[in-house]
């Protein structure tokens, strides 16, 4: 019988994660299901060009894991029993009225990511706009090209997400009048070079920054703030944050309050060893025993992790034992301009930084290299197969060893 390995979710972590675990292990002894709602690969890191009107190019996941031994289910995920070992799915592209069917599991690989987070505010669900996914950033995308010069567009929220979005469209709508609106100063997390370098783009592209303005209402036609000010707003794009997926949250698996699995440090769940969480669904710690981030930065190294380790309890391997820690934060600020900010091992800014241009193109790559890495799922530095020697017991079987 084959060790039946099910990926949730298709983004960056997952479909690299699923490719990992094809490469590492012999088609004979293990069965990869891959489930995703959607057919194609989403360039997250791009929603904010897409939303700006950039066409990106299509990457069906057909085609990405043809021939590779991954069998794709494009199929939404409505329940996980972990007790159970299966998962609740409905196809996403079956004819007729959909119906629920169980997929029985061995070891379950969580992926299902984040979306936007609305954080309770007051008319931020009913008016706001989010680019968490490829249908957000199509709706901004349409509302956006259907404004007159002279509108408003206010980008809430001052982190990565906020500082792409309000560059790109600032550079590809100069006839609008975007401002952001930061709970705090602007990048006040980067460092001095980073800041002054920050500043000198957003003035370039004449966009408005209002700072300590922590947004407490949206409306159809304005954001207000906590100190009882308002800023016009045709559009109001809402970037304040990510909030998991729920269903983890519905299970018996150990989460946080918010809805994230906790994990050791080869992304296996402290509750239920045949569960692995990566990406922004799990709760690992990074350096200096600091949780890390929501970023693909994090997410692909998890990935990995959690591949690796997975093959190595099934064929008796060592398991990896390599440290999650950063480099680097890219931030692209329109097409022609970039910022990378260099910082220590736990994610903290450090005094260099790569400026202008060439961050530009560094940015690019490390964009580009990222989604390589996906759309060729079983190729990359040379792996050797295992086969699997050791199989944990199903309900009513006895262990079975395979040569």
């Amino acid at each position: 019988m084959q060790h039946r390995i099910i990926v949730l979710g298709a983004g960056y972590t997952g479909a690299v994660a699923a490719g990992r675990l094809a490469r590492r292990l012999y088609r004979e002894d293990v069965a990869i299901t891959l489930v995703n709602a959607e057919p194609d690969f989403v360039e997250r890191v791009r929603m904010h060009q897409l939303a700006a009107g950039q066409d990106l190019r299509s990457l069906p996941l057909s085609e990405m894991f043809a021939g590779t031994g991954v069998e794709l289910r494009l199929a939404k995920v409505t329940g996980v029993d972990v007790d159970r070992r299966t998962v609740a799915v409905v196809d996403a592209d079956g004819p007729g009225e959909p119906e629920t069917e169980e997929l029985e599991y061995d070891s379950l690989v969580y992926a299902l990511g984040s979306g936007w987070n609305d954080q309770g505010v007051p008319g931020a669900a009913e008016h706001a706009h989010q680019i968490a996914g490829r249908s957000g950033a199509l709706r901004l995308r349409e509302r956006l090209a259907r404004l007159d010069a002279g509108e408003s567009v206010v980008v809430v929220g001052g982190g990565l997400t906020g500082l792409e979005a309000a560059t790109e469209i600032a550079e590809a709508r100069p006839d609008l009048d975007v401002a952001l609106a930061a709970r705090g100063e602007l990048g006040d997390w980067l460092s001095p070079k980073g800041r002054r370098h920050l500043r000198k783009v957003f003035d370039k592209l004449g966009i408005t920054v209002h700072e300590h303005a922590a947004v407490t209402g949206v409306e159809a036609d304005r954001v207000t703030t906590a100190d009882g000010g308002t800023i016009p707003a045709a559009v109001t794009l809402w970037t304040t944050g990510f909030a998991v997926h729920p269903i983890a949250q519905a299970t018996t698996l150990d989460v946080t309050d918010t809805g994230r699995i906790v994990v050791d440090g080869t992304m296996r769940s402290v509750s239920h060893p045949d569960v692995y969480a990566i990406g922004d669904a799990a709760l690992a710690m990074g350096p200096g025993d600091k949780p890390l981030r929501m970023s693909c930065a994090s997410g692909t190294p998890m990935a990995w992790q959690a591949a690796d380790a997975i093959a190595a309890r099934l064929t008796g391997g060592k398991l990896p034992n390599a440290p999650l820690r950063y480099f680097n934060q890219c931030i692209s600020l329109g097409r022609g301009e970039g910022l990378i900010q260099y910082v220590t091992a736990d994610d903290r800014a450090v005094r260099a930084a790569l400026t202008g241009r060439f961050a530009a193109v560094y940015k690019e790559l490390v964009c580009k290299g990222a989604a390589w890495g996906v759309t060729h799922p079983t190729l990359g530095l040379p792996t050797r197969r295992r086969h699997v020697v050791r199989q944990p017991a199903r309900a009513g079987s006895p262990v079975r060893t395979a040569a």
